[in-house]
């Protein structure tokens, strides 16, 4: 019986394993659904990561179960195994395969990075920061003076929208453990952020104490909030609903319950929005958006939650003592 080339075997595994990890990375549903244009993007980049992956998950581990199938050990056979020294070239082509892999998803990394816009997220000064005060830093020019520039760290201007002004800007603070945010053209404070879909967004992040980490799953889009140095988040919301703001960065005891929430508007819902809390912050007092909880007593933080703990008001003044 003739021997089938190991070329012939070769082929016939990659015509069988090609076609499963391609159709696994493009029907995985293991992301949440996409709602911002910088999502597909960042999706396609796991999809052709996830489906490298599956194909060397199923030739290392088919591999295994055909060896143990093939090598293992027959009824009566006591002897030793077969001695088997160095391949040169096996060793080349396992070392070079997955190097060149690493360095082409390097590549193709930074190509969607400069296309969400982390190559250019703000204004560059020529010269070095001098000073941080709010939203801007003042930067030693080359003559001496100083001026007041765009933050220079994050997700910013993508190609599409280079040198064009933000359709909104807002301003996020975190603090422990709330995000504040504030709509400087028209006054509103809020602590959920409230966008209209289609609109060029820019978010100016900072941070009054610890670091934090601005996250919205659904826009796979993250920034740190930094005390003392700005950062900028730029997006642009194509699905309109409801969307968890997470704190992904650990910033002290309470870092769990550091959540919002981005609420993502038709634009007619969205003007709405914006003159009904412009009315009703002239008309009223400003609205308290967050509290602190190390400021709250054990039985105040507790409070809002003694239903769900199935517990009573006498056992939670117990616990507090």
């Amino acid at each position: 019986m003739q021997k089938v080339p190991v070329s012939l075997w070769t082929l016939l595994a990659g015509m069988i394993i090609s076609p499963i990890s391609i159709w696994i990375g493009q029907n995985h549903h293991l992301l949440p659904v996409q709602a911002s244009q910088q999502a597909p993007l960042v999706d396609g980049f796991f999809n052709i990561m996830f489906t490298i992956a599956i194909a060397l998950f199923l030739v290392v581990e088919g591999t295994i179960l055909i060896f143990l199938f093939m090598y293992r050990r027959r009824p009566g056979d006591n002897s030793d195994g077969t001695p088997i020294k160095g391949n040169l070239a096996l060793e080349i082509f396992w070392t070079a395969v997955p190097t060149v892999i690493v360095v082409v998803l390097g590549i193709y990394s930074v190509n969607i990075y400069n296309q969400m816009g982390g190559l250019e997220p703000g204004s560059h000064p020529h010269g070095h920061v001098a000073h941080v005060s709010g939203t801007a830093i003042a930067a030693s020019m080359s003559d001496g003076s100083q001026s007041l520039v765009t933050p220079n760290i994050g997700i910013g201007r993508s190609p599409q929208t280079q040198g064009k002004p933000a359709d909104l800007v807002v301003d996020v603070k975190g603090i422990q453990f709330a995000w504040l945010f504030n709509y400087p053209q028209t006054g509103i404070s809020a602590g959920e952020l409230h966008v209209p879909v289609g609109a060029d967004v820019q978010l100016n992040l900072s941070a009054d104490d610890v670091i934090h980490s601005f996250w919205v799953p659904q826009f796979r889009l993250k920034q740190d909030a930094i005390p003392g140095v700005p950062t900028e988040l730029r997006f642009v919301a194509t699905k309109p609903g409801t969307y968890p703001v997470v704190c992904a960065e650990l910033c002290g005891g309470y870092h769990g319950s550091m959540r919002s929430q981005v609420i993502v508007h038709t634009q007619g819902d969205f003007d709405s929005w914006l003159t009904e809390n412009q009315l009703a912050q002239q008309q009223g007092k400003p609205q308290v958006v967050a509290l602190n909880p190390a400021d709250l007593s054990t039985s105040e933080f507790l409070t809002p939650y003694i239903n769900d703990m199935g517990v009573g008001a006498a056992t939670l003044s117990q616990i507090e003592k």
